[in-house]
């Protein structure tokens, strides 16, 4: 069986995919939190799933590329200089990256990005997240993979078109703008909704996640295909091939 290794074990996440490791035929090699060897973890599993900070990303890849064991990252919160690391890492080792590992959320995303295409830009898109009170991001993670897929449908980068600050006097919307909002309380696990606004009419597309469970499972369900990949930069949309 496949053995996996969990950076930020102690986690609320790091819990939950410990926990669905058995459940989808794989075994667990052990997991790290600060201050663990990222080294002697690579060397012990056959792939590692990585939801620890962004703070210890670029030593996490590194113990992976001297592994050579593929490793799926699911730290939200990253830079542009870690995602040149994650390239730089992709040249050696397996990588799939991203800011959800839901398979549902994955499949929104490309209901979004289908939305943007068709509709013309005279229709608004606004996305709304909601998470527990702990969550140290925002937007999301996922908020910011469903901006950047309707920012593709358009034929944009969402750098070109974000928009995550409306406090004030901020006069009328710009056309073309992906607006966000983040709300923070209670235990909410994840809510995210798109709306697309055009006059008259709305389209929403949304997605909630009712426990930690569907990550973990989701995590865990591609961590087991990335580690049959040779070396390359992956997607959540190429495990469910979509």
């Amino acid at each position: 069986m496949t053995a996996i290794g969990i950076i930020g074990s102690a986690g609320r996440m790091g819990q939950a995919l410990a926990a669905a490791v058995p459940d989808l035929g794989a075994t667990l090699a052990g997991g790290i939190d600060a201050g663990g060897d990222p080294v002697a973890l690579a060397l012990a599993a056959d792939v590692l799933v990585d939801f620890s900070t962004p703070a210890a990303l670029e030593r996490t890849l590194a113990a992976a590329r001297e592994a050579r064991t593929p490793i799926l990252i699911g730290t939200t919160g990253l830079a542009p200089a870690h995602h040149a690391l994650i390239e730089a890492a992709a040249a050696d080792i397996a990588v799939l990256q991203t800011g959800n590992v839901s398979l549902g959320v994955t499949l929104l995303a490309k209901l979004v990005r289908e939305a943007a295409s068709r509709l013309g830009p005279d229709w608004d898109i606004e996305i709304a997240e909601m998470h527990h009170r702990h969550k140290v991001d925002a937007p999301s993670g996922t908020a910011l993979l469903l901006g950047d897929a309707a920012a593709a449908g358009r034929g944009i980068t969402l750098a070109e078109a974000r928009v995550a600050d409306r406090a004030g006097l901020t006069g009328a919307r710009s056309e073309g703008t992906i607006g966000f909002a983040s709300l923070r309380g209670g235990s909410v696990a994840g809510d995210h909704l798109v709306v697309f606004a055009g006059e008259g009419e709305r389209i929403e597309i949304g997605h909630r996640a009712e426990n930690r469970a569907i990550f973990a499972r989701g995590a865990i369900t591609a961590a087991l295909w990335l580690a049959e990949q040779s070396a390359g930069r992956y997607s959540m949309d190429q495990v469910l091939g979509v």
